[in-house]
């Protein structure tokens, strides 16, 4: 899903357009990269916690937990988020210089 400040606007030349929609979804990827990163640290405190007892995955479960919090917060903000990568780069678009 692209937010309308992605599409462009035809008033610019056909290249410089398409540089302009190229660091825009470059911002916006950026953007969802950071709100995953958000979210991993978040489900660190409230999502997968290492088992315990004799069904417990030892070292590797603790090695291996925060790979799958980063594919779960990178799910979470594959459909949809919680609005934070569209704040971000609507941030990120109004202080951008080097596409204005």
């Amino acid at each position: 899903m692209q937010p309308p400040e992605l599409l462009t606007t035809g008033a610019l030349p056909p290249a410089a357009e398409r540089a302009k929609t190229e660091r825009r979804a470059l911002l916006m990827e950026k953007a969802q990269q950071l709100e995953a990163a958000f979210l991993a640290e978040m489900l660190t405190y409230v999502g997968v916690k290492p088992s315990e007892g004799s069904f417990s995955g030892g070292q590797g479960e603790e090695q291996y937990t925060s790979f799958l919090r980063d594919a779960q917060a990178k799910a979470i903000v594959d459909h949809g988020g919680i609005g934070l990568a569209e704040n971000l780069f609507k941030s990120l678009v109004k202080h951008d210089t080097a596409s204005n």
